[in-house]
């Protein structure tokens, strides 16, 4: 998924451009991993692919909000039994900071507002 994430960043890459980016993060990642990676997505429907030029250029075949999404859907369904609430409450036990706890309550507290 970092792959995805960097062509959402950049927008229309080809795979040296990728690499450019990932290098910056992985510096051991190779050219051939990369261009590996772009056409497993590609297959996958993750990216579409511009084969006009000599490079290939890949883009988002989704925009990220829209895939998330539905990553985070199949998630609650396979891995949480359908439960919105056991995801969150695994998230904030364990992946969230005191700082992003607090937006948290911010958020939830205006919510509850609005009611």
């Amino acid at each position: 998924m970092n792959v995805l994430r960097l062509v959402w960043r950049l927008g229309p890459s080809t795979a040296k451009q990728v690499l450019e980016e990932a290098v910056k993060e992985q510096p051991e990642t190779s050219y051939a991993t990369i261009l590996r990676v772009l056409q497993i997505m590609h297959t996958k429907g993750l990216l579409i692919r511009d084969e006009s030029q000599r490079s290939h250029v890949y883009a988002p075949a989704h925009p990220q909000d829209a895939l998330q999404s539905n990553l985070v859907s199949d998630l609650i369904q396979k891995v949480f039994a359908g439960s919105g609430k056991a995801l969150v409450m695994e998230a904030l036990r364990s992946h969230v900071s005191k700082q992003e706890r607090e937006e948290i309550e911010a958020l939830l507290n205006n919510k509850g507002d609005k009611k």
